[in-house]
């Protein structure tokens, strides 16, 4: 039995830190997991820079709230969940993850969670476990299922090698250059094609 392990951000709905970087004019929040491997580091710094600017967990959900998912998203992902089970492993966070989930129709997500102060100053967060992705779907496999893997950024290599069939979906240049042995997807129907492939083996 099989079980399709998908990123959240960039393959399913825009980069949450990219969308509130622009909503909120400062351009270093730009920075994702597309460009930075070590996710403690990356989150230790855009905590510090949004005390510096004093914006907390309000902020960013009001952005959230009016993201929506990628085009076909929503499409891709309930012909999916139609023919298989699917599993959404996510560095983001239960605070931010809930409306996006709602728009996506209820999938299930494995992601992290934030430390928030009662000012909703947002002073740390904590991992699921280390390696969350890796981890995850090597108990997946460890259960019998079959995993399938597929996101964007640093932070999905793990998951993608660990499994029986792993892709790139929109990914930067950069990833794609460095691991050209891993099929690389800029459509939903390629994608869906791929999946139904390695299932029927």
């Amino acid at each position: 039995m099989f079980v399709t392990c998908l990123d959240l951000e960039g393959v399913l709905v825009p980069e949450i830190w990219i969308a509130f970087a622009q909503e909120s004019g400062i351009p270093e929040l730009k920075r994702t997991t597309r460009d930075e491997p070590d996710y403690n580091k990356l989150m230790n710094w855009r905590l510090g820079i949004l005390k510096e600017h004093g914006l907390g967990l309000k902020e960013i959900q009001a952005v959230i709230a009016k993201i929506d998912p990628l085009p076909g998203a929503r499409e891709f992902l309930d012909a999916l969940r139609s023919e298989t089970q699917a599993i959404i492993l996510s560095d983001t966070f239960e605070q931010f993850a809930k409306p996006l989930m709602e728009k996506l129709g209820w999938p299930t997500i494995f992601c992290n969670s934030l430390e928030v102060a009662p000012s909703g100053e947002i002073t740390g967060f904590k991992m699921r476990c280390d390696h969350s992705k890796l981890t995850t779907v090597k108990a997946l496999q460890s259960a019998g299922f079959d995993t399938i893997a597929a996101g964007d950024s640093f932070n999905d290599l793990e998951m993608i090698r660990a499994s029986k069939a792993g892709f790139l979906f929109r990914s930067p240049d950069r990833i794609k250059a460095d691991n050209p042995d891993l099929p690389a997807f800029e459509s939903y129907d390629e994608m869906l094609s791929a999946i139904r492939k390695a299932i029927a083996g």
